[in-house]
């Protein structure tokens, strides 16, 4: 997975259309990729690796679709904490990136602190998860549980203007 940062990267037409067609399915061979721009094969590899390195294209990875794999159950979490300390809002994004039913983790702001989405196969799993993360975190002041009834719309795509 392409880490690397820069200050920022200068996207062209080009780009942004390879962005688009990757977004929508990241194993498009490049040559097909490459007719729908109008760009040779090579040259879209070049501009891909470029927005990899960059880290324009964070990662390759595949959609799994959590109730296929035995999680059926998605929950989004608002959390509150006593103190907002560097060093104890640190701790807390080391402690919830750490949590592997932790699909995704933001620092918002607002009343809660964090909005957490996650993904357990049973209730039971979600109450043994928030004694591990909530109850048994002392900077945790209280936390809210929203379960989803259904998955309408669930994406990463970014909307690319250009």
């Amino acid at each position: 997975m392409a880490q690397t940062q820069s200050a920022s990267v200068a996207l062209d037409r080009f780009d942004l259309a390879i962005l688009a067609i990757l977004q929508r399915d990241n194993t498009t061979p490049q040559r097909v990729i490459g007719a729908a721009v109008n760009l040779s094969a090579p040259a879209v590899q070049r501009r891909i690796k470029r927005m990899e390195e960059a880290g324009v294209i964070r990662a390759n990875v595949a959609l799994v679709d959590p109730a296929q794999v035995g999680q059926p159950i998605t929950i989004f979490v608002e959390v509150e904490v006593i103190s907002e300390t560097a060093a104890l809002i640190d701790a807390a994004k080391r402690e919830f990136t750490a949590a592997p039913e932790v699909q995704q983790c933001y620092y918002v702001t607002g009343e809660a602190d964090f909005i957490l989405i996650i993904v357990v196969p049973t209730m039971g799993d979600y109450e043994a998860l928030t004694r591990r993360l909530f109850f048994g975190n002392n900077n945790v002041k209280r936390f809210r549980t929203f379960v989803a009834m259904d998955r309408v719309k669930v994406g990463l795509a970014v909307p690319l203007v250009g």
